[in-house]
């Protein structure tokens, strides 16, 4: 097993640890063209502070790597940003860019790095850089975490990590993560509707409509009834179309077909740019395991839709 060491600011951990109730944080780098490849979901990741500290001040586990416009990114996360609103968020990119390139747009392209049940430690807990760091390294680096200097600061990560969050430890008391322990993370809210935009390539998969600022991740069955922060729990949906599936006025079917309620017309005496959509097969994802479960919409089709 791989983690990452992602180099950070301390303003950036201390205001994400002064928070209480962080499910994830987006950890995004001002370069968001670039593709990050160096480890993959659910790999750990570790926040190392840059100088004077550098010391590993926390860490969590990855979940994806997106690009996202800052507004998108800020909308999506908000303060797991690691920033108090969006002026401060964009200021703290702006550090990073080139005069020329500052402040003559709108949004800047960010790479948002999503890591789920994120920790922070004292600064007492504070674990020890890896003692190989090279001096230079800007972004981060990756470690094999079998062995080395790697292994030290998983252990130590760990064991801090059994002591502050009672999520990472079994019932037996052992560590939830590591060899023979190692299990899927949940998504937060933020990761599963970036993550739900992206596997329907940022189109509504009834309309087609590309507008990022009008798409909205569905979820078939709500969080609160039940439901979970997954992919294929959620459908890309314009904010039309989601609000006419929440109140079950429209429904996908287990054969991903989308279908439209009869009451809409009856009962509101409208709904005649929604009928032409009637019976139409909806847009998928590319991979089958983020399609639509289909138990989930047989459920919606029974529980929530009203013909």
């Amino acid at each position: 097993m791989r983690g990452y060491v992602g180099v950070t600011d301390y303003d950036w951990y201390r205001f994400l640890r002064a928070q209480s109730d962080v499910r994830e944080v987006n950890f995004w780098q001002p370069s968001g063209g670039r593709t990050f490849r160096a480890i993959t979901p659910p790999e750990p990741f570790f926040f190392k502070l840059k100088a004077p500290y550098n010391a590993i001040a926390g860490f969590g586990l990855f979940v994806g790597h997106h690009v996202l416009p800052d507004w998108k990114a800020w909308e999506e996360f908000g303060v797991a940003n690691g920033a108090p609103d969006h002026a401060t968020m964009r200021r703290r990119i702006e550090q990073y860019l080139p005069a020329a390139r500052r402040g003559h747009k709108s949004s800047y392209p960010i790479g948002c790095l999503m890591v789920t049940e994120p920790v922070f430690f004292a600064r007492d807990d504070w674990v020890p850089q890896p003692r190989d760091w090279p001096p230079h390294t800007v972004q981060g680096k990756t470690y094999d975490l079998s062995a080395g200097e790697g292994a030290r600061i998983w252990r130590e990560c760990l064991d801090r990590a059994a002591v502050t969050s009672p999520e990472f430890v079994s019932e037996g008391g052992a560590p939830r993560f590591g060899p023979g322990r190692f299990v899927q993370p949940r998504l937060g809210q933020g990761s599963f509707r970036v993550s739900v935009a992206h596997a329907y390539a940022h189109a509504c998969a009834v309309t087609t409509e590309h507008s990022m600022p009008v798409l909205e991740a569905a979820h078939i069955k709500r969080y609160a009834d039940g439901g979970a922060h997954a992919v294929s729990y959620g459908i890309l949906l314009r904010s039309d179309v989601h609000r006419l599936f929440d109140s079950g006025s429209v429904t996908v079917t287990p054969d991903y077909r989308f279908e439209v309620s009869r009451r809409l017309r009856d009962e509101w005496n409208n709904g005649h740019s929604y009928y032409g959509w009637h019976g139409r097969a909806i847009l998928l994802p590319r991979s089958e395991a983020e399609c639509p479960d289909r138990s989930l919409l047989a459920w919606h089709n029974e529980h929530k839709f009203r013909d």
